[in-house]
């Protein structure tokens, strides 16, 4: 038995007939029928039935064909496998990014510009989302990595992080803000302060948003997050025009801000990379992960 005669048999049984597969497999029709009619011998059993307008599997025929359909996979498997090992990698890699990523300093867009560059064969599609909606998705198998916000410095549960963005959080608001009143000259405001202020923040779901809502609740109060944006920019424009306090990671000047800092050792805007935690992760997959690690100063 030859994997090319298991191959013409599924062809013959899925166009119907030996003219339809031998045009589909560029064959002569009679040396096609040569190979099946070899393979029916070998086997003992007829696996197709020829005596109407179409060619239909016997019952042995029907039987045959999820094992030869199995074994072409296999072999196919194996090519790809070999393919990938030796740098012509194959596929497709889900990425999920939270709104704001591409424009970030570490560069994702370029990044995924020079994978792709290396690898044309491989297919990158790209989604934004809440950073719960992303874990989620990792850990359904329906996202092969993702950068996403965390709340805190441990791994949320079936993924693994390598952080890239770690940055303090500072209250933001425009100048002559009650809130620098309340300050009284001092370099940084407990959560606490933030009670009874109209907040501006990331929508449900997000990190940041994590971040503020635990801030608020270990100070005793819930907060009132007047106006949502998407991105921190968002946030900022909105603070700028005067319509409430935004929390911002503290590293970028904000033209149009004055800010303070948030005394709590946890008041950090972190951003990471994630992948499911169990599981064999596909190469092509794993080879971005490891280019995104190394341009992020993570190793190989």
């Amino acid at each position: 038995m030859e994997l090319r005669q298991l191959r013409y048999f599924v062809a013959v049984v899925e166009e119907g007939g030996f003219t339809r597969a031998a045009e589909r497999l560029h064959l002569a029709q009679p040396g096609l029928s040569a190979q099946i009619r070899q393979l029916e011998r070998e086997l003992g059993q007829p696996l197709l039935d020829r005596s109407g307008r179409s060619v239909r599997p016997t019952q042995a025929g029907a039987a045959v064909l999820p094992y030869a359909r199995a074994a072409l996979a296999a072999v196919d498997g194996v090519r790809q496998t070999v393919e990938e090992y030796t740098g012509l990698l194959r596929g497709r890699v889900a990425v999920g990014l939270v709104p704001g990523t591409l424009a970030h300093a570490f560069d994702m867009a370029g990044q995924l510009a020079d994978f792709h560059d290396a690898h044309p064969g491989v297919e990158v599609t790209l989604t934004e989302d809440t950073s719960d909606r992303m874990l989620a998705a990792l850990r359904r198998g329906e996202l092969d990595l993702a950068v996403v916000g965390v709340a805190g410095k441990a791994p949320p549960a079936g993924v693994e992080l390598h952080m890239v963005i770690d940055e303090p959080l500072v209250a933001a608001a425009v100048p002559g803000h009650p809130l620098f009143a309340e300050c009284d000259g001092a370099d940084a405001v407990a959560p606490a302060a933030l009670r009874g202020h109209r907040l501006i923040g990331l929508p449900h779901g997000t990190g940041m948003r994590g971040v503020l809502e635990r801030l608020c609740a270990e100070a005793g109060f819930r907060p009132h997050v007047a106006f949502e944006a998407a991105t921190p920019d968002g946030l900022a424009r909105l603070a700028a025009r005067g319509l409430g306090v935004a929390l911002l990671p503290g590293l970028d000047a904000r033209p149009g801000l004055d800010t303070v800092s948030v005394a709590a050792a946890d008041a950090r805007c972190r951003v990471a990379l994630a992948w499911p935690a169990e599981g064999t992760m596909a190469p092509a997959a794993r080879e971005l992960l490891r280019r995104l690690r190394v341009g992020t100063g993570g190793g190989g």
